[in-house]
């Protein structure tokens, strides 16, 4: 008997790191993408936003968080998985002069989708997904 095995048409990536609240996290994901000869922007930003998300409003003590690339054909999918299922974001017009707030209309207006997925309590992850070229051969 000839079996074949299902064949994906597309490679898919992937790349996940627990992280603490520095930047570390940032520059790993951006080497990765380097490596997957993907476009580094606006990736490099929404990574940053949503790490800063999860280190500013996801953290509790002794917890990390999770950063997870994935590539699936022609889409870049950045998660960050935390431990505060209970507060889950939401956009905010902040006063004109303040210093902070913007950081999800940011995600919202560079990404081609985004959402929230609540998790095993007490996690939740805030994905944003951004349609890409391709990538090439894995070797």
């Amino acid at each position: 008997m000839n079996q074949k095995s299902a064949e994906l048409p597309t490679p898919v990536r992937n790349f996940s790191v627990r992280l603490s609240s520095t930047p570390r996290g940032r520059l790993l994901a951006t080497e990765q993408l380097r490596s997957w000869g993907l476009p580094q922007d606006p990736a490099r930003q929404l990574i940053a936003e949503l790490a800063s998300n999860a280190a500013a409003h996801g953290r509790v003590a002794g917890r990390d968080f999770r950063l997870t690339l994935y590539v699936v054909g022609g889409t870049l999918r950045i998660e960050v998985t935390d431990t505060r299922g209970e507060r889950l974001p939401h956009p905010q017009a902040p006063a004109p002069d303040a210093e902070s707030g913007r950081g999800l209309l940011l995600v919202e207006a560079l990404a081609d989708r985004w959402g929230v997925t609540e998790g095993r309590f007490p996690r939740k992850t805030v994905w944003a997904e951004l349609r890409c070229a391709p990538p090439g051969p894995m070797f």
